[in-house]
């Protein structure tokens, strides 16, 4: 699920993402950074997990929950679910961080 917003609402999308309760993460196969946060307690699976993107004038949080670890060796590729009703559900969960000070 993409959530799109203007850079004038979220100036500092690291910063945000981390408000919501989100940690870093560096994939160092991947070369990428990601935003990940835990969905029940400190087991690592079930998770979600944010990419951000800005094009032009907005900011793309692009959103999935991690269902396991990858399941064949030597790959990391998952079992990522980009819509649903948790997926929904924290969509509005990080939204809502946007009344909040």
């Amino acid at each position: 699920m993409k959530l799109r917003f203007e850079k004038n609402i979220i100036s500092d999308p690291v910063l945000f993402i981390k408000r919501c309760g989100y940690g870093e993460y560096y994939d160092r196969r991947m070369k990428k950074v990601s935003y990940m946060r835990r969905a029940r307690g400190s087991d690592m699976f079930p998770r979600f997990h944010v990419y951000i993107m800005e094009h032009g004038e907005d900011v793309v949080f692009d959103l999935h929950l991690d269902q396991k670890r990858p399941s064949y060796a030597g790959s990391s590729m998952h079992a990522g679910e980009y819509e649903g009703t948790a997926v929904e559900k924290e969509a509005e969960r990080i939204r809502s961080f946007l009344q909040k000070p």
